[in-house]
């Protein structure tokens, strides 16, 4: 292999979680892209990009699952691409079982691993296999709320380009009562706080408003937890540098997921920036949700 490895994506994920959506916007953004490929044919793909040193220098290979060994054959072809010095970043694409079901009755094609069960046989099937290699991906984006635009945004945003700084880091608020995001890496908790929603004049605006971001970081707590979960996230991303982990979101929760877990969230973010040495995005999932 050349002393210079072209930077190795593997996308895999659930069916009909987006892989195709992914490797299209990785096409727009330069990269050579193969898909469905085998999971032992991945180290030849290297070599071969290597040896004939693709202009893009950036690669990336789109990967399912169609039997029981390809779980043992991706960490066996990860583990020899990393014994050869070649950098692997593994994306997962998750999405509910609810959000998948109701695509592959949109386009009326069965799941890849039903065979003669329902749909959602096969989409537990694949889970189960899956589990695994979503335990151990680098980064795993839900895609149960995201059209294929958003979808597109999150690939850009973090593949888009090499001069971005360090940890990349996306902060999003979210509803409990909406569930947590599946994607999470750490989770805060906003609901000690007081709720704005019970303020006649602030129910009706959100967490990005002023008088709404205002009163929150009035209340008693706020600033503390902001504090603290600087500190924390600084460690936390000194760790991640250690262990090769390149991405992590980083959710922020409130009852709905409108008031207080965004106002917190968009703190979060611009204290983030304002440290340095990470790339942070904020987004907020159920703002107009209610």
């Amino acid at each position: 292999m050349r002393e210079r490895e072209p930077a190795f994506v593997i996308v895999t994920g659930m069916s009909g979680a987006g892989r195709s959506t992914a490797a299209k916007a990785l096409e727009d953004l330069g990269w050579f892209v193969i898909d469905n490929l085998p999971p032992g044919l991945l180290f030849a793909m290297a070599e071969e990009a290597g040896r004939v040193k693709l202009a893009a220098d950036k690669v990336a290979a789109v990967v399912d699952v169609r039997s029981l060994a390809f779980t043992t054959d991706l960490n066996a072809a990860i583990e020899e691409l990393d014994g050869r010095g070649v950098a692997v970043r593994v994306v997962f694409l998750e999405a509910s079982d609810e959000g998948l079901v109701r695509r592959f009755e949109n386009v009326r094609r069965p799941h890849p691993l039903q065979g003669d069960g329902r749909l959602v046989d096969g989409i537990a099937r694949e889970r189960g296999i899956l589990r695994d290699v979503r335990a151990n991906a680098d980064l795993v984006i839900d895609t149960s709320n995201l059209n294929v635009h958003e979808l597109r945004g999150k690939i850009v945003a973090f593949f888009g380009g090499e001069d971005r700084p360090g940890l990349r880091v996306n902060v999003v608020s979210f509803g409990f009562k909406y569930g947590l995001p599946v994607d999470a890496d750490l989770v805060v908790d906003c609901r000690f706080l007081p709720n704005p929603h019970w303020v006649p004049e602030l129910r009706p605006m959100n967490g990005t408003d002023a008088p709404v971001r205002d009163y929150v970081l009035e209340q008693a707590g706020a600033k503390e937890l902001l504090d603290a979960y600087e500190e924390v996230v600084g460690i936390i991303s000194a760790g991640y540098a250690r262990e090769g982990k390149s991405y992590a979101t980083l959710a922020v929760g409130c009852t709905g997921g409108k008031h207080r877990s965004v106002a917190m969230a968009e703190q979060i973010g611009a204290r983030l920036r304002d440290r340095g040495g990470m790339d942070v995005q904020v987004s907020h999932r159920d703002v107009g949700r209610e």
